[in-house]
């Protein structure tokens, strides 16, 4: 159960949190881009495949759909907004960073191998004018939005019959026509709501930092990915409390900041890059993690799992 703060902690041991279209294009499977690729002479391990790629195999989030969060002591971390799948969560999370809202608010809880979460801890943040307490759930698509590309993996999943990748986030279908929801795998950020579904509000956000938790999805609105920075996340303290929560505001981690990165000069804007996952290069990428080939490998898995299929970040 994931909490959405220490104060409804004490008053209600049912507040959960977080803490985490129309038509649809099918693109090659990911053996006939592999073998395009292969054939082009680059190699087959991971690494060797990501030092042959090429800059049309990257991209560029949007500028205005991507976080740049502060923390004490310097510490930067990036998340990419899913616009496409939330777009009133995203929308409400960049309204709110451009008012400057989330700063001077904290990391308030981290539980060991499960989430990291921040937000308004006490309720007292007052919200922008014009801005609801409450959003309407976000937990999936009826259909892949318009124009998004799915790239489905070739193995089975626990969770749902059909699972890959569309716009680089990761999500899963029952069905090929949909509904399609986004996935909780490590470094996905959710928003978090109280027992009713509709009771968040993007005030209280967390990121997976451990095993991904699958048995969150369809329950919380996934709002996007750490590009950048998980380190400064999940190398946190653990809170000490039920759920950790910290037990005194002074082992919170304060958040300086909160921008998006259309907000800042160019110079200041990190240049991350994201690995495209309708690309051969990602295609091949797949296929070499899915056999391992590397010297130090004595038996490829032949098998992959969505969480550890998140297409690769860079700065260029």
């Amino acid at each position: 159960m994931i909490q959405t703060s220490a104060q409804s902690l004490r008053h209600s041991n049912q507040r959960l949190l977080p803490p985490l279209g129309l038509g649809r294009w099918l693109i090659p499977c990911a053996g006939l881009l592999l073998a395009s690729f292969a054939t082009a002479g680059h190699a087959t391990t991971p690494a060797q495949v990501l030092a042959t790629s090429t800059a049309t195999d990257w991209r560029t989030p949007a500028p205005d759909q991507t976080l740049l969060m502060e923390l004490a002591g310097g510490r930067q971390v990036v998340i990419e907004l899913a616009t496409p799948f939330v777009p009133r969560h995203a929308n409400r999370i960049a309204t709110l960073a451009r008012a400057h809202w989330y700063n001077g608010l904290a990391i308030v809880r981290v539980q060991d191998n499960y989430v990291t979460q921040w937000g308004d801890a006490d309720g007292t943040q007052p919200l922008p004018n014009g801005i609801t307490k409450l959003l309407a759930a976000e937990f999936s698509q009826p259909t892949l939005p318009a124009g998004v590309k799915f790239t489905e993996l070739p193995d089975r999943d626990a969770y749902a019959n059909h699972v890959g990748f569309a716009a680089g986030w990761p999500v899963a279908m029952e069905n090929r026509n949909g509904p399609v929801w986004m996935a909780h795998c490590y470094g996905m950020v959710g928003a978090g709501r109280d027992a009713a579904a509709d009771s968040g509000g993007a005030g209280e956000l967390y990121a997976v930092i451990g095993h991904g938790p699958r048995h969150l999805d369809l329950n919380i609105t996934l709002v996007g990915r750490v590009l950048l920075g998980m380190e400064h996340l999940a190398a946190l303290p653990r809170g000490t409390e039920t759920l950790g929560f910290y037990k005194t505001a002074a082992e919170r981690t304060a958040i300086l900041s909160a921008r998006m990165l259309d907000e800042l000069p160019l110079a200041q804007r990190p240049a991350v890059e994201v690995l495209r996952t309708d690309s051969a290069a990602y295609a091949a990428w797949l296929e070499a993690r899915r056999n391992r080939k590397d010297d130090w490998y004595l038996h490829g898995a032949g098998h992959i799992d969505l969480c550890n299929a998140l297409p690769p970040v860079r700065i260029r």
